[in-house]
């Protein structure tokens, strides 16, 4: 069927590039003269509607024709739609069953797994503080015998003192709150939920802090009345010395004695949570004693030596005490250079750790052994925390210090004891001296072998080397102030 002939243009309204003020300006172009000043608008505007009613009429005589096709394609269109419909509510309707069997199945069956699972965690938590706070009670059981011990009527047993102490440390691990404890049921990371427990509470309050109170106080007790057997006369007494001298076993017992004190105040000292190597710990409570006891004997022999300058007579028996004292100290360092330091529980792992990865990337030389040998032992943190190479030249450097005013204002003052100071110089110079050699000797029987630092004096058997500088640092506090 073919349309009838139409005037209108339709390729150029087609056109992709039509535009209508173009078009109304050649269409008033071509129905006008250019050189007419009036232009007649109603001859393009009467073509332009005759074209608006031609495409009408075309539009109403092709809607006309193609009616029942229309009609047609859209009920054949429609009636596929309801078919497809039908078919995906049967989809969704089969869906929605499967989903509530799967909600029945697995969603049902997984809340109820969920509140087993919580109800299981729950009991694991409540049987983990349970043998958390069994192992409290054992350990303050363990603690109570040790304590004893420790305070036997029969015979003091010093070595309960690190039984302790170490029994201390695991009842201060099971107590610190540790928010990466392990699940191996000994309390760490249940520091807080022990708190809530009352016989953990009253057990801490009631036997814990006390043993540890009183374990140090024992300790820092022996530490403090640590010294050398003296005779009437204050000379150092020495092994079998004629049947009046300390025997070999009660020289070891008094040294380990010492040892275990000092072990005890090792253990018990502050910890920090940072993870650090054994080497990098510091024994405050250790070293704060140990500092304190060589003050105490300090400060001893400085009222001793201004007894003495002030009453030339009692000098020789001031200095033999003063010696004596800093012998104790000469026998202190030699007990701390041949004690190794404890394994610390807390700090054990992470040395082990640092050691065997140093050993397994590194040679290990003669002198590296010889270097980790002796920072193994308790003097070397000593020693760093004094900030001194010897105890017996911090001895006598502090004492110096101390006593050089104190004798500035003794001569000040004038008097019978300044003019005897006065002309006393070679007498004073030679027994200060010797107060100096022989108190750093402690003794033949103890001497160390090292050439570098000790050797034998013209008949005394005293122990001169470099000690000398020393003698010279005391000499200096008395005469310099003449």
């Amino acid at each position: 069927m073919t349309s009838s002939p139409s005037y209108v243009d339709y390729e150029t309204f087609l056109d992709p590039s039509f535009s209508p003020t173009s078009f109304a300006q050649t269409l008033v172009a071509t129905t006008n003269n250019p050189s007419d000043t009036p232009l007649d608008l109603s001859t393009p505007l009467s073509r332009v509607l005759f074209d608006i009613q031609e495409v009408d009429s075309h539009v109403h005589t092709l809607t006309t024709k193609s009616a029942l096709p229309l009609l047609r394609y859209t009920t054949d269109t429609t009636a596929s739609g309801q078919r497809v419909l039908l078919a995906l509510e049967a989809q969704v309707l089969a869906l929605t069953e499967g989903y509530q069997r799967l909600e029945k199945d697995v969603v049902r069956r997984w809340e109820g797994a969920d509140e087993v699972r919580g109800a299981a965690e729950r009991s694991w938590a409540t049987v983990k503080l349970a043998r958390a706070v069994s192992r409290c009670l054992m350990l303050g059981r363990q603690l109570e015998g040790q304590l004893v011990e420790i305070s036997g009527r029969d015979r003091e047993d010093h070595r309960a003192l690190v039984r302790a102490s170490q029994t201390l440390l695991m009842l201060r691990r099971m107590f610190a709150d540790n928010s990466n404890g392990g699940d191996d049921g000994e309390g760490e990371g249940y520091g807080a939920a022990l708190e809530r427990v009352k016989v953990v509470r009253t057990l801490k309050a009631e036997l814990v802090n006390p043993a540890e109170n009183s374990v140090k106080a024992r300790a820092q007790q022996i530490v403090s009345r640590f010294s050398l057997p003296t005779d009437e006369q204050g000379v150092v007494l020495r092994p079998g010395a004629g049947g009046t001298g300390s025997t070999y076993a009660q020289k070891e017992e008094s040294r380990a004695r010492l040892i275990s004190a000092m072990t005890a105040l090792y253990l018990l000292s502050p910890t920090t949570t940072q993870t650090i190597s054994a080497a990098n710990f510091q024994p405050e409570l250790l070293l704060v004693t140990l500092k304190s006891f060589i003050h105490s004997s300090l400060t001893a022999s400085l009222q001793a030596l201004l007894r003495g300058l002030s009453q030339l007579p009692s000098l020789e028996r001031a200095l033999l005490e003063v010696s004596n004292r800093c012998q104790t100290v000469v026998v202190l360092e030699r007990i701390l250079q041949g004690a190794r330091q404890p394994v610390h529980p807390f700090y054990n792992r992470a040395a082990n750790d640092l050691s065997s990865s140093s050993s397994s990337t590194l040679p290990t030389s003669t002198s590296d052994k010889k270097e980790k040998h002796v920072k193994n032992n308790l003097l070397y943190p000593l020693l760093q925390y004094l900030d001194t190479t010897s105890l017996p030249s911090y001895f006598w450097r502090c004492l110096a210090s101390a006593l050089s005013p104190r004798v500035g204002e003794l001569l000040n003052r004038g008097g019978a004891a300044a003019r005897a100071l006065r002309g006393n110089r070679e007498r004073l110079r030679d027994e200060i001296r010797q107060c100096v050699l022989r108190g750093s000797s402690a003794g033949s029987a103890s001497r160390e072998k090292d050439g570098d630092r000790e050797q034998e004096a013209d008949g005394g058997g005293l122990v001169v080397g470099n000690w000398e500088r020393e003698a010279a640092v005391m000499v200096g506090a008395v005469l310099g102030n003449r």
